[in-house]
């Protein structure tokens, strides 16, 4: 029943709300637009152009206190089901090998800064964050994601290396290739 279903972003990219490359406006268009979903239970993280201007962290700031008041933060699992994609040096959601928010464990939601794919600035959901969902379901195409792939499956990799290695479901972790 689509209609009890709540959507929860994983990351945006920190644009203008009608920019093609917006994450919002690509799920409508491949998914949500074609679902029975009720409108109030899709939940997007704020674009560049919206109520807190071009404040990244005060957007990130925002969608903590929305999954707060939704009781999310307050029980594991956070999410049912978290859906993800690769990039080719192995990001998930705005989470880059390197970067701080690789580290981050004590919010759920932060402002990515200086992203080596543009654009530059994105909000994320954190590692800490996609950990406590249930299922974790891991999509990638393409050969040039293929060194990735390998890497993800030898089980080697830390987070730092590469964040897909970081995102594990509690129950299950699921790769379609």
């Amino acid at each position: 029943n689509w209609h009890r279903v709540n959507f929860f972003w994983g990351d945006e990219r920190f644009v203008a709300r009608d920019h093609p490359d917006r994450n919002e406006k690509q799920a409508r268009e491949a998914l949500l637009d074609h679902l029975p979903v009720d409108p109030s239970r899709v939940h997007v993280m704020a674009p560049s152009d919206g109520g807190f201007g071009n404040d990244a962290t005060a957007v990130a700031n925002a969608y903590q206190a929305l999954l707060c008041a939704y009781g999310r933060l307050d029980r594991t699992p956070l999410f049912d089901i978290c859906l993800l994609g690769m990039g080719e040096e192995g990001h998930v959601a705005s989470i880059f090998p390197d970067s701080p928010a690789v580290l981050e464990k004590q919010r759920e939601v932060v402002a990515v800064y200086n992203c080596p794919k543009p654009p530059r600035t994105r909000i994320s959901l954190t590692l800490s964050a996609i950990t406590r969902s249930r299922e974790v379901w891991l999509m990638t195409t393409g050969e040039a994601k293929a060194s990735a792939v390998a890497t993800l499956m030898e089980e080697g990799a830390t987070p730092q290396q590469l964040p897909a290695a970081g995102a594990q479901g509690s129950s299950a972790t699921r790769v379609f290739l």
